[in-house]
C-alpha cells in the first residue's frame, strides 16, 4: 500500500497533480494497481486531514502516534515552528566558572562608569567562550556567539564590538585588576600558597610576511622580528611571560614585543607583583634572567631568589656558591643545586 501520485496535463498545458492511496495486486497472473482512496488535487489536499488518518491508522496499531501532542510530538502538528536552535551546555558551564571567579564583578569595576552601546563583560566572555570551546576568529567568533549558542545576556556582537572590547581589555591598568582579582579568587578558592612563584618567557610567531610598522611614523609594532623560540627567525613574534605558583596555577601573564630579551623584562615583572601583597616570595628565574643587574633588582626589599647558571659560563655568584661546604648538593652531572 503506498500514496500514489499522477500528473495530468490539461489543455492549457498547465499540470495538476493528484493523490491517491492505492495497492497492488496480481490478478490471474498480472499485476494492477487498484485504488483504495482517492485524496483528491495535490494544491487542494488538507495536510491536517491526511495527519489525522496516519494518527488513526498508528492508534489502531499501537503504535506512537508521530502526531500526538507530547513533547517529542511535530512541532507543527501543535501550531508551533522552530526558528533557531542554539547551544547552551558548554557555555553555561563556563559562564557558571565565570561568575564563581568573579570575573565579571572585576571587569565592571575596572570599566568603572564608563559608557558603552554595549555589555563589555558579555562581549569579552563570548569571547574567551570561544576560544575554548571553537576557536576561531574574531568574525566568526562574533557570528559564532549570536548564531550558533545561547549567551546569557547577549542576544547580538559583531567583530567591531570584539575588537573594542579586546582594545578596553588590554589597557594596562585594566588587565593588572583584573588579572589580580582572578588569581586571589583562584587562591582563595583552592587555598594555594604563593611562597614561590616561577618565572620565564616564551615566543610566538605569526604566519605574516612583515612585522607590524606604522606606515606614517615608520614605527614598529608589537609584532616584530626576534630570538624566536620556536625557530622561527623570518616570521615577526610576541613575547609572552608568565609568572605561576609551585602547582603551575597561573599568577599573572605579561606580552611584550617579538623583540624584548628576558634580560630587559624582569623589573617590570618584578614592580608589577609588588602591589598584590603576595607576602613573603620566592621567584625562581632561569639563566637568561639572572644577569648581575637582574639579581640585585631581585634583591631590592629583601627579596629572594633562585636562579639557574650555567657552570662553564664563569659565574661569581655561582662560584660563590659552590665554594661554600655543605652548601649545595649534586642532583645530577649536570646539575648542582
Amino acid at each position: 500500500m503506498y500514496v500514489r501520485r499522477t500528473v495530468r496535463k490539461r489543455k492549457d498545458d498547465t499540470e495538476v497533480a493528484y493523490l491517491a492511496l492505492a495497492h497492488n495486486e496480481r490478478v490471474n497472473g498480472t499485476s494492477s494497481t487498484r485504488v483504495l482512496l482517492n485524496f483528491g488535487r495535490e494544491d487542494q489536499l488538507d495536510p491536517d486531514a491526511l495527519r489525522r488518518l496516519v494518527s488513526s491508522l498508528t492508534r489502531y496499531l499501537g503504535d506512537p502516534d508521530p502526531y500526538a501532542t507530547d513533547p517529542d510530538a511535530d512541532p507543527s502538528a501543535l501550531g508551533l515552528t522552530v526558528t533557531e536552535s542554539k547551544s547552551i551546555g558548554g557555555v553555561w558551564l563556563l559562564d557558571a566558572l565565570w561568575h564563581q571567579l568573579d570575573i565579571d564583578t572585576a571587569l565592571r569595576t575596572v570599566l568603572g562608569g564608563r559608557r558603552f552601546t554595549t555589555d563589555v563583560e558579555r562581549v569579552l566572555f563570548a569571547l574567551v567562550a570561544n576560544r575554548a570551546l571553537d576557536p576561531c576568529s574574531k568574525l566568526a567568533a562574533a557570528e559564532w556567539a549570536t548564531l550558533d549558542v545561547a549567551i546569557d545576556g547577549l542576544g547580538y556582537m559583531d567583530e567591531d564590538q570584539a575588537y573594542r572590547a579586546m582594545d578596553l581589555l588590554v589597557e594596562a591598568d585594566t588587565c593588572a585588576e583584573v588579572q589580580e582579582t582572578v588569581f586571589f579568587k583562584v587562591a582563595d578558592l583552592y587555598n594555594l600558597e604563593v611562597d614561590i612563584i616561577l618565572f620565564d618567557t616564551t615566543s610566538t610567531y605569526f604566519e605574516r610576511d612583515t612585522a607590524d610598522v606604522d606606515p606614517d611614523t615608520g614605527e614598529l609594532g608589537f609584532r616584530r622580528y626576534g630570538h624566536s623560540k620556536d625557530h622561527r627567525s623570518d616570521l615577526p613574534q610576541v613575547i609572552i611571560g608568565l609568572a605561576v605558583t609551585k602547582e603551575g596555577i597561573p599568577v599573572r601573564v605579561w606580552t611584550w614585543p617579538g623583540n624584548t630579551t628576558d634580560t630587559a623584562v624582569l623589573p617590570e615583572v618584578r614592580d608589577g607583583m609588588r602591589g598584590w601583597n603576595l607576602g613573603r616570595v620566592i621567584t625562581i628565574v632561569d639563566r637568561g634572567f639572572s644577569s648581575n643587574a637582574n639579581l640585585d633588582y631581585l634583591h631590592r626589599g629583601g627579596g629572594q631568589w633562585i636562579a639557574g647558571e650555567r657552570m662553564r659560563d664563569g659565574s661569581t655568584d655561582a662560584a660563590e656558591a659552590l665554594a661554600r661546604p655543605g652548601r649545595y648538593t649534586t642532583v645530577d652531572d649536570h646539575l648542582k643545586v
